[in-house]
C-alpha cells in the first residue's frame, strides 16, 4: 500500500509527513500541503508535446552565425557537433552533442514514457521508472551547455570585421525546448508511478 493510501501525506515546503488532509496547513511550516501535484499528468503533457513540437526547429534552423572576414557561414547544432570533430575537438564535440541532442530528446522520449505507461496502469518495473525520473532530473539541466556555449562564444569572439559569432533563431527555438522540458518534469508528479499500479488514479 502508498503512503496515500495509509493517510500519509508529506509537505512539499519542509518535508514533514503527516496525516491531514489535503488542502490543509502543514502542522510545522503552516504551507499548504497535497498529496498529489493537482492537473500533474494533463500539464505534464501540454509542455512535452509543446517541448517535442519545437525540438524540430531547433535542430533544423541554425544556432549561430560565424562571419570571417565579411562571410558569414551559419550553422546547426549538429552542423557545429561536425566543425568540432573537423577541428579534432572530440570531447568538447561529444559533450556538446550529448547535452544538446541526447538529453533534450531523451526528456522527451522518458517523459512521454512515464505518461503513456501510467494512463495505460502498467504495474511492472516501478522502480526502474523512478530511476528513470531520477536520471532525467539530474541530468536535465546540461541542455543548457549548448546555450551557455553559444552565448560565450557571442561575448569572447568580438574582433570586428575579422571575426565575429552572432546567435540565430535556433537558440530561441533550443532554449525553448530546454525550458518546456524542464518545466514538463517540475509538473510530472513521480508517485503516479505507484498510484496507477495499484489502482488509486
Amino acid at each position: 500500500m502508498t503512503a496515500k493510501g495509509r493517510g500519509w501525506i508529506r509537505c512539499p515546503t519542509c518535508g514533514l509527513p503527516s496525516q491531514i488532509q489535503d488542502h490543509h496547513p502543514c502542522p510545522r511550516c503552516l504551507a499548504p500541503v497535497l498529496s498529489r501535484k493537482p492537473n500533474s499528468l494533463q500539464r505534464t503533457w501540454a509542455l512535452t508535446l509543446s517541448a517535442a513540437t519545437l525540438y524540430v526547429p531547433a535542430n533544423v534552423y541554425p544556432i549561430m552565425t560565424v562571419i570571417q572576414m565579411g562571410h558569414g557561414q551559419s550553422k546547426t547544432i549538429l552542423a557545429g557537433v561536425l566543425a568540432l570533430v573537423e577541428a579534432n575537438m572530440w570531447p568538447l564535440a561529444l559533450i556538446v552533442f550529448i547535452a544538446s541532442v541526447i538529453v533534450p530528446l531523451g526528456k522527451i522520449i522518458i517523459l512521454m514514457y512515464l505518461l503513456i505507461s501510467i494512463q495505460m496502469g502498467v504495474t511492472t518495473h516501478l522502480k526502474e521508472r523512478m530511476i528513470l525520473y531520477r536520471l532525467m532530473e539530474t541530468f536535465g539541466h546540461w541542455s543548457m551547455v549548448d546555450i551557455f556555449l553559444v552565448t560565450m562564444l557571442a561575448t569572447l569572439v568580438k574582433m570586428g570585421t575579422l571575426a565575429t559569432i552572432e546567435p540565430e533563431i535556433g537558440v530561441s527555438f533550443f532554449g525553448a525546448v530546454v525550458v518546456l522540458t524542464l518545466f514538463a518534469a517540475r509538473a510530472f508528479d513521480p508517485r503516479l508511478i505507484w498510484d496507477s499500479a495499484h489502482g488509486h488514479l
